[in-house]
């Protein structure tokens, strides 16, 4: 059984100047691997996550409706594990997002858990995007994902169990390179804070 991934994120060259879209996004579907792991399990990330400053207001934090950092959209996770001969799904809506030219870190809120998924309703999960360039159809992607859960790179020194706070728009690096489909970061810098 495999996931199927919908190829997007293709970049078309214009003649002119590049243009910095007014608002910083992350979109598109990819399939990944574990760079120190070896096993036939497949493991896909899907983002569809805009930038919305200003639009989620925070109790105590007087003047403002909420941080530049506000964003909006889906992110979707499955996992098909190989020993298990299952696919594990979860969906999350995203409440962070801060870009740079070509990465990006956000995080979602995780509102869906497929029968058997793990107990992520209602947590807060990281995920980091490198976009190495265009995406073309047969050939490799540049692009990298990262996420908050993996025991190999989030795990809390000096205590006994592994714990998976995560603050908004914290995640690791993106480790794991991707091997089918890719994403598209679209970086735009924060604005400014209101001055009234």
């Amino acid at each position: 059984m495999a996931v199927a991934v919908a190829i997007t994120g293709v970049t078309v060259a214009s003649g002119g100047p590049r243009e910095r879209p007014a608002r910083a996004s992350v979109t598109g579907a990819a399939e990944f691997r574990l760079p120190y792991l070896a096993d036939d399990d497949v493991r896909s990330l899907t983002f569809d996550a805009y930038a919305a400053p200003f639009s989620r207001p925070i109790p105590g934090l007087p003047g403002t409706g909420g941080l530049p950092t506000d964003a909006r959209g889906t992110v979707k996770v499955s996992h098909y594990s190989a020993r298990e001969h299952i696919t594990y799904t979860a969906e999350g809506t995203v409440d962070c997002l801060v870009t740079a030219p070509g990465s990006a870190s956000l995080t979602a809120v995780i509102t869906k858990v497929s029968p058997g998924g793990p107990h992520w309703l209602g947590e807060r999960m990281g995920f980091s995007v490198y976009d190495g360039g265009t995406d073309e159809r047969g050939r490799a992607s540049g692009d990298r994902v990262g996420y908050s859960w993996d025991d190999t790179v989030n795990w809390t020194t000096g205590t006994p169990r592994h714990e998976d706070a995560v603050n908004s728009c914290m995640a690791p690096a993106p480790f794991a390179p991707v091997t089918e489909g890719g994403y598209r970061v679209r970086h735009a810098d924060l604005p400014n804070w209101p001055t009234n």
